[in-house]
């Protein structure tokens, strides 16, 4: 009688699975204590030779074949789909389904076992939190500040006086005056298009979201998010204020609003503070309080700083505030910030930059704001890691970590590209070859006269790349940083280097590709939501987002869980290896960190 074998593959119910990158079966692994691989037993078959399949095998005298029976009906069934390829798309679309047990939406399981974050309203971030076997760190989510709130505390540090003096240069900084004045006026004053329509509206959830810490706080797991870092939004414009005494103020106001706002949420949330950096002296006296008195955890530096320019603070100081040049904090700064880079070395804090390009240099239209954002973020991360690496801080502080947010990577990969072609041709050793000392200036005059013609004959030495050499000629731009091979260069650029990435930047798989960097390296991308501000849509599905990488197969589970997990986490414990101690990720990162240990071993 035949029979018919059925091949029953099993598994728990009781574990969260992990959807694999499409077209990319390697990625079936179990994931969590009991798993089992799904459809093992038709892989198996899936080995066996098609001759084997169709003509049966051998009996044991080889000599005598033995016919195909019920016990054959598996292989026949492959052999089938082996004859027939347009089948075996459908096949295994159904013989390595996995259909895992339900699991309420936001339940996820860590490290080792437990499930985590078990209040969560069903969204497709939640979903795919709950199949990943690890957190996820957002390292710059933002707050939408009420501007009544923020001058209460203002009029509390510095009085009404020194509240409406900074209120009276944030009109002029943040553009506010720009509807005010006509079309014309735009021109005349060259007053740029600033930021509209900038924040969640018919989301109102979101919007709310943004304003209110604890309402973060709850919908934290719908968004997918373990744990999040918090950035201001009219707090960038705080160190920009010119009068002194009202800056220090505005931004001491700013971070205790932000302290008591977000106490009692320490486990999932942490502000970061904000940090005027027109002086060291000044950005150290802030640092120093808001580290060591209001407990933040996260400073915020705008590292780009407007300067007037001395000739014209001279003859036309009224005209200053048109004419300015950008310090970067390091090279050809006017003040050594050395001594604020150990201070941050020893409270233990990175040093994460978040600094606005609008209205610098091209970015000046007095009438479309995407003409004035679109890159701006990455062209003040662009300058502020120059002036890092031909200042060499990155060589006298080999430790210090920097994190460049809200940017993308795309630009970091291109730097460190660009940076290594250069060197080769214009370091110490190569620029020698371009030293005019070195033309053979008899053969240069002899060329001239053979193939000059008419016009060029006779006038080999009127060339200007023929002038003579002066004293400045020849250095070596690349000196500060210290750089002898590749390695150094590299080591000067990647291991400290973290970026800060939007969820919908394709370009974020750049920093996986070891096919781009010099030496293979991967860079230290990480999850940057931006939530609370207009290019997020939607707060719940930013994680699906980010996710699309890999369901593109751009990037690997592995380098997601890099993306959304490790290297923020590296960012901050290789800093303070007591970071997370005391939050939701602690014991993720603590097993992390043990990996790592384990691995440098």
């Amino acid at each position: 009688m035949n029979r018919l074998l059925v091949i029953v593959a099993i598994k728990p119910r009781d574990a969260p699975h992990r959807k694999p990158a499409r077209g990319n079966h390697d990625h079936f692994r179990p994931q969590a204590p009991g798993r089992q691989r799904i459809g093992e037993g038709f892989a198996r078959l899936w080995r066996v030779p098609p001759r084997r399949l169709l003509f049966g095998r051998r009996s044991r005298d080889k000599k005598k074949r033995r016919g195909n029976s019920a016990k054959d009906a598996p292989r026949l069934l492959h052999a089938c789909f082996l004859l027939l390829p347009r089948w075996e798309p459908f096949f295994h679309r159904f013989a390595f389904r996995r259909n895992p047990a339900p699991v309420p939406a936001g339940a996820a399981y860590n490290s080792a076992g437990r499930r985590t974050m078990s209040k969560a309203r069903p969204s497709p971030s939640s979903e795919l939190r709950a199949r990943l076997d690890h957190p996820v760190i957002d390292t710059d989510g933002h707050m939408l500040e009420l501007s009544p709130v923020i001058f209460d505390y203002f009029k509390q540090v510095g009085g009404p006086e020194m509240t409406e003096q900074a209120f009276t240069d944030l009109r002029l900084r943040d553009g506010l005056k720009w509807y005010e004045m006509d079309r014309a006026a735009h021109r005349r004053h060259n007053l740029i298009r600033p930021a509209h329509w900038a924040a969640p509206a018919e989301n109102t959830l979101d919007l709310a979201t943004a304003m209110l810490p604890k309402l973060m706080h709850e919908r934290l797991p719908e968004m997918g998010i373990d744990y999040a870092v918090v950035y201001p939004t009219i707090g960038f414009a705080l160190p920009d204020i010119k009068d002194n005494d009202a800056r220090r103020a505005a931004c001491r106001a700013h971070n205790l609003m932000m302290a008591d706002m977000y106490r009692g949420f320490e486990d999932r949330l942490t502000p970061a503070a904000v940090i005027p950096c027109q002086t060291p002296e000044e950005a150290i006296e802030e640092l120093d309080y808001a580290i060591g008195e209001l407990n933040f955890k996260v400073p915020m530096f705008i590292n780009l700083v407007r300067r007037p320019i001395d000739a014209v603070e001279e003859q036309a100081p009224e005209m200053s505030r048109y004419a300015f040049w950008i310090d970067t904090l390091a090279y050809d700064s006017i003040y050594d910030y050395d001594p604020l880079w150990q201070r941050c070395m020893d409270l233990k804090v990175p040093v994460t930059a978040h600094a606005v390009g609008q209205g610098m240099h091209m970015r000046r239209s007095i009438s479309n704001y995407m003409y004035n954002q679109i890159g701006h973020f990455a062209d003040a991360g662009h300058a502020f890691a120059k002036s890092l690496f031909f200042g060499g801080v990155t060589h006298r502080f080999p430790e210090l970590n920097f994190a460049f947010l809200e940017c993308g990577v795309a630009w970091g990969a291109s730097l460190i590209c660009d940076l290594k072609e250069r060197w080769e041709k214009r370091g110490a050793k190569g620029i020698q070859q371009l030293n005019p000392e070195k033309i053979d200036r008899d053969l240069l005059r002899s060329l001239f006269e053979q193939y000059g013609g008419e016009v060029l004959s006779g006038r080999a030495q009127q060339g200007a790349f023929l002038r003579k050499v002066s004293e400045h000629d020849g250095e070596d731009d690349f000196a500060a940083a210290h750089v002898n091979s590749v390695q150094d260069l590299l080591d000067r650029l990647v291991p400290n280097f973290y970026y800060g990435c939007e969820a919908d930047d394709r370009m974020n798989a750049i920093a996986f590709d070891t096919r781009l960097v010099p030496g293979g390296s991967k860079l230290n991308a990480m999850f940057s939501s931006d939530f609370g501000h207009w290019d997020v849509t939607d707060m719940a599905g930013i994680l699906s987002e980010a996710h699309e990488l890999v369901e593109d197969c751009l990037i690997s589970d592995d380098d997601f869980a890099d993306f959304v997990f490790r290297h923020a986490a590296r960012l901050f414990t290789s800093m303070n290896p007591e970071f997370f101690v005391g939050t939701a990720v602690e014991e993720d990162v603590a097993q992390m960190l043990a990996k790592d240990v384990q691995a440098a071993a």
